[in-house]
């Protein structure tokens, strides 16, 4: 050992001041005020992202697998956040609101697809099946598979099937 140095002896510590055990203890008390406001804070912090690390089709991608789980909610997040830059996603977001029942929506969406992409026949077929299962607007509904047929034919034989069950219903309805 070097020169004016010393062991204390075991179960011995330096003597503080009268003072400096008052600050301490003062520094005690503050800290266990304010550790609890510290670390509820600490757990409401949230991470943001700036750049999305996914691409408008895994999110469309994503959305699709989703909606397979029957996890409705999940995959219009992922459509909402494909449909900034891909057209389609409106039609996802039109299937995925009929698959919850939110007919309004989905015709909402439908449509919406149609203005973004008017030769989508899907779009058109899957608005006039929306329209033959609410039992409304079936003429628009039929309107709607005719251009269907119309704007792709290599699926016809799919959209005669909406075509003819909304004329069936029109027929029982007068």
């Amino acid at each position: 050992m070097g020169k004016n140095e010393f062991l204390d002896a075991p179960g011995h510590s330096p003597s503080m001041s009268g003072e400096a055990e008052k600050q301490i203890g003062l520094l005690l008390l503050i800290f266990a005020l304010i550790a609890p406001l510290l670390f509820a804070t600490c757990s409401s912090i949230k991470i943001v992202t700036l750049k999305d690390p996914l691409t408008p089709e895994e999110h469309l991608n994503l959305g699709v697998a989703y909606e397979r789980n029957g996890e409705f909610d999940h995959a219009i997040r992922e459509y909402k956040l494909a449909s900034k830059k891909l057209s389609l996603a409106d039609f996802y977001l039109g299937n995925a609101y009929f698959l919850k029942n939110d007919l309004e929506a989905a015709e909402n969406y439908y449509k919406k697809a149609m203005k973004k992409d008017p030769e989508n026949a899907d779009t058109y077929n899957n608005l006039a099946w929306l329209y033959y299962t609410s039992g409304k607007n079936l003429d628009k509904g039929e309107k709607m598979a005719l251009k269907a047929i119309e704007l792709n034919p290599a699926k016809k034989t799919i959209y005669l099937d909406t075509l003819e069950k909304i004329r069936e219903l029109k027929r029982l309805q007068n």
